[in-house]
């Protein structure tokens, strides 16, 4: 997938796909996590949304510990989201179904960033987390999406 996709996703979302509403900035439940999450996906340019269309989005409070065990990390405020699965970069129509890829957001842990930065809508923040998960499933590293979302500056 060209980097130039990837930069018009990045270009979309979460600006247009997850537009500032006022009073959003409160506490979302689960369930408001949630929404605000499928919006996003709902809202993808129809190349992404085609390859998303069967990902199993879940939501969850905390990240399991067999999954924190798995990554290696002590601190469960350091897993926001997860992609779980193939990238369709590495598919094969030989491949054995496994089950669906899985994208994971962890509320607590995307609150607590949240509160610390102070500087972000919790829908814009929930968006960006969720289309950081959804492009390890379009083949993305952590350093190819660096290379075009700098969110921490």
């Amino acid at each position: 997938m060209p980097v130039f996709a990837l930069q018009v996703a990045f270009g979309l979302f979460p600006q247009r796909a997850v537009p500032h509403i006022a009073g959003m900035d409160r506490v979302l439940d689960l369930d408001g996590f949630e929404q605000v999450a499928r919006d996003t996906v709902a809202a993808f340019p129809a190349p992404f949304a085609a390859l998303a269309r069967d990902v199993a989005l879940r939501v969850l409070d905390w990240p399991p510990d067999d999954i924190l065990d798995d990554m290696g990390f002590d601190d469960p405020l350091q897993l926001t989201g997860l992609y779980d699965g193939i990238p369709v970069t590495e598919k094969s129509v030989w491949d054995q179904p496994l089950g669906p890829d899985v994208v994971w957001l962890f509320r607590e842990p995307i609150l607590a960033e949240w509160r610390d930065r102070g500087d972000v809508a919790l829908t814009r923040l929930i968006a960006h987390v969720t289309v950081h998960e959804f492009a390890h499933h379009f083949g993305w590293s952590d350093d190819d999406i660096a290379s075009v979302d700098r969110w921490w500056e």
